[in-house]
């Protein structure tokens, strides 16, 4: 999983995206995360305020508010936790709340049905 830091410049940050063929990345400290940065965040926050990608940094656009799981969550969970906040995707947690992952809205429609009712991580 590609994740990201505080001081790591939006346009890097923007080609790490692309390269992973991901719309958001953790942004992690001591391996715990403590935001996220979306491609949204960089182009409609950062461009809104006329910052300069190359000089920019994520910490001043990332969102700062993270939804989690735990690993050994149900996927029901996951899928509910999602539904309520409104929100496409959720940082998976080990419980030392070091990051395990991430899942996704388009991960959780994918599953057959019966898998659904297993944890997050398929363990």
């Amino acid at each position: 999983m590609e994740t990201t830091f505080t001081g790591a410049t939006l346009q890097a940050t923007a080609l790490k995206m692309r390269e992973a063929g991901v719309g958001m990345l953790p942004v992690l400290e001591n391996e715990r995360p403590i935001g996220v940065i979306t491609d949204r965040d960089i182009t409609v926050r950062a461009t809104a305020n006329g910052l300069d990608p190359r000089t920019s940094h994520v910490g001043d656009v990332m969102t700062r508010r993270v939804f989690c799981c735990y690993e050994d969550e149900s996927i029901e969970e996951a899928a509910r936790r999602m539904e309520e906040h409104t929100i496409r995707r959720l940082v998976v947690l080990d419980r030392g709340e070091r990051m395990a992952g991430v899942i996704t809205r388009d991960d959780l429609a994918s599953l057959p049905r019966e898998e659904r009712a297993g944890p997050v991580t398929g363990e």
